[in-house]
């Protein structure tokens, strides 16, 4: 059994694609470790003075909608009066314990996929500064990580971790470091969306990538003159309901990498 639980404030200025953002991205905890979601409960902080229940409606129907789509019964949930909004969901999910994607059992010698393109911590920033509207990145961030997770268990994979609030950087070198591996990367073969680039030159970095970048600089190693600061922000954004990195090959996945034997202080390569 996997248990998990996800909630956030607004990203986004659709309730409904809130909710639904929301719902994909509590979900994805367990198709990180190759479960199956079946049975989620909605977790709500609402300010009933300032947000009419109407608003709260169109978040709900949101996630019920994924939820529908992902096959997992929402089953009701609990609300309180909070000074801002905010919606995510708690998931229990089922899994075969000889047949897990675990962030822990990364191998030397193996490729890395990722299955979702990176960038929409910034396109979020600039959207909420801006009100521009980045459909590719709503697209990605609603997107369901369930194909990935069974392509990956088909595939033989026993190592995953899904791309969220760390970054790129951060969970690949959380996923290393317990796994006591270093991972390399290419930040060439890395899969970015178009605007987020835009965004990125315009000055629309989130904090928490910034901090994402701080934290795992000391076990960074840069071999590539062309790789400089601006790269390294965008490896490190701060994701909403990411993709699978997956340490194994995919369908239709980008290779982004490969896992190495340890070096010494680094856990991360980026070439």
């Amino acid at each position: 059994m996997i248990s998990t639980a996800d909630f956030f404030t607004p990203m986004i200025d659709s309730p409904y694609d809130w909710g639904r953002i929301a719902a994909a991205n509590a979900l994805s905890d367990v198709y990180a470790m190759g479960g199956t979601p079946v049975l989620a409960i909605n977790l709500v902080g609402w300010p009933t003075d300032l947000l009419p229940n109407e608003v709260l409606t169109e978040v709900l129907r949101g996630g019920l909608d994924v939820g529908r789509e992902a096959g997992c019964p929402v089953a009701g949930g609990h609300s309180i009066t909070a000074p801002e909004p905010i919606y995510g969901m708690a998931v229990t999910g089922i899994a075969d314990p000889d047949h897990l994607l675990r962030n822990d059992a990364a191998e030397p010698g193996l490729p890395i996929s990722l299955t979702k393109p990176i960038g929409v911590g910034l396109l979020n920033n600039r959207h909420k500064a801006t009100g521009e509207r980045f459909e590719e990145a709503v697209h990605s961030m609603t997107r369901l990580n369930a194909q990935a997770s069974r392509d990956a268990l088909a595939a033989g994979a026993r190592a995953a971790t899904d791309v969220t609030g760390f970054g790129l950087l951060g969970h690949l070198h959380k996923m290393a470091r317990a796994s006591g591996v270093s991972a390399m990367i290419d930040h060439r073969a890395v899969p970015v969306i178009d605007a987020a680039r835009e965004a990125l030159r315009d000055g629309f970095v989130p904090g928490g990538s910034r901090r994402n970048l701080d934290w795992v600089r000391p076990h960074l190693s840069v071999e590539n003159q062309a790789v400089g600061e601006d790269e390294l922000v965008l490896l490190a954004d701060a994701q909403t309901s990411g993709g699978l990195l997956v340490v194994g090959e995919i369908p239709g996945a980008p290779v982004i990498g490969e896992t190495i034997r340890p070096r010494d202080g680094a856990t991360l390569v980026v070439r």
